[in-house]
């Protein structure tokens, strides 16, 4: 599921690449052609195939994560499978189809997909309307480790949140860029308005579907795209969330590092529920309860130290054929680094840092804050599952239940 959304998400990177191609052709055509040539430019641009502007280390490196992470997972799966080859054929072949539509999707999207669509109401409509109906669906079915975050159809399942995910950075793009000449009043209206629909999608996730983990990151990516806007309005916003984010790190340091770290989850965050409580105790020290809830952190830190450089080889791992949790979704990269070693793990590093830089890069040439926002907001996406997963594995952080985009089944 999450090539498959991942692989659409490139296809909107692709189309903003494109578009600041296309921007820069017609400023230079802007300055010394009447506006029936302009007209004809922008046509003929607009005519240049996609594939022309694409970023062949962004493509490349979402491909290959996706493969990647396809191949790794059917190794996973060999351990939690024990045996019964028709589960391993089966977790294959479902990998396999959500890369060869994600790629349709990504293809189709690249040639649909236009920025205007960001100022057509009926657009915005529909979007927020299908998101809060997708968020809402899988409160119906069964929970699955307590949080019912999943619309189950057959062996196949989808998470609607991730989808929140896309939503709230085109509602950010939408309502708030490129919006300096906006009159006052109705540029209030839009802000708050954009305010209410991400929080609404953030305790929807977080209460109704019990999934803390998804929540940070939708409020994470809305934190961030909050930021991109340069209206002056905002200029006290932005002031406010970087005390923020300031306060929020020296909690955390807090929490996790001091003694009264722990007085503090009690006492103070006492809103938590155990389990999620459990989780920073044992990212504080796995060991106070090794049996229980530090009995996945501790089988994963086995999985790092073993695999040292360059891993025992690729199927040889030894905690996945044990009761190790998770060991195909949550926890895949102790999987890689126990076969593969660190070599595996550059493997998985190299091309996501490839992508979030040159997601930035493009994002630094947009002269369209709408395409800016998409722009930051999606690297934002990759790059704080990257650092929830990769942290919650090592016990940098609490775990969270945030998966590795492309390399999680």
């Amino acid at each position: 599921m999450f090539q498959h959304l991942f692989l659409f998400l490139h296809s909107i990177m692709i189309v903003y690449v494109k578009i600041t191609c296309m921007s820069q052709a017609m400023n230079s055509s802007y300055q010394n052609k009447n506006q029936v040539n302009e007209n004809a430019n922008e046509k003929s641009v607009r005519k240049v195939s996609a594939a022309h502007y694409r970023s062949r280390i962004m493509h490349y490196s979402i491909l290959f994560l996706a493969v990647y992470g396809t191949i790794m997972i059917t190794s996973a799966t060999m351990g939690t499978a024990s045996g019964d080859y028709g589960e391993l054929i089966s977790t294959i072949a479902k990998q396999i189809v959500f890369i060869i539509v994600g790629v349709i999707a990504m293809e189709a999207a690249t040639r649909l997909f236009q920025l205007k669509l960001l100022k057509n109401n009926n657009f915005f409509t529909l979007l927020i309307a299908a998101t809060f109906v997708a968020l809402i669906v899988p409160i119906f079915f069964p929970a699955v480790y307590g949080a019912h975050a999943w619309i189950q159809i057959g062996g196949v399942s989808i998470q609607p949140s991730e989808f929140a995910k896309i939503s709230v950075i085109l509602v950010v793009a939408g309502y708030l860029g490129d919006q300096d000449s906006t009159p006052m009043k109705e540029y209030k209206k839009m802000f708050w308005l954009c305010v209410w629909i991400s929080l609404a999608f953030i305790v929807i996730v977080m209460i109704l579907q019990s999934d803390f983990g998804s929540a940070m990151v939708i409020g994470c990516i809305f934190y961030v795209c909050l930021l991109i806007p340069q209206s002056k309005r905002l200029r006290k916003l932005h002031k406010t969330q970087r005390n923020l984010l300031i306060f929020g790190f020296i909690m955390v340091v807090v929490i996790l590092i001091l003694p009264i770290g722990e007085t503090i989850v009690d006492n103070v965050l006492f809103f938590l529920q155990d389990y999620q409580k459990a989780r920073i105790f044992s990212a504080r020290d796995p060991f106070v309860d090794q049996y229980d809830t530090g009995y996945q952190l501790i089988n994963g830190l086995i999985s790092f130290a073993t695999g040292g450089w360059t891993g025992l080889g690729f199927g040889n791992s030894v905690r996945k054929y044990t009761t190790f949790p998770a060991a195909n979704t949550d926890y895949i990269l102790s999987i890689v680094v126990e076969e593969l070693g660190m070599a595996g793990y550059a493997m998985v590093l190299i091309p996501y840092l490839g992508i979030i830089i040159e997601c930035y890069r493009y994002a630094f040439k947009m002269k369209s804050e709408k395409g800016r926002i998409i722009l930051v907001g999606v690297s934002t996406y990759l790059l704080v599952h990257y650092l929830f997963n990769v942290g919650g594995v090592t016990g940098l952080i609490p775990l969270t239940g945030v998966p590795l985009l492309m390399m999680s089944q």
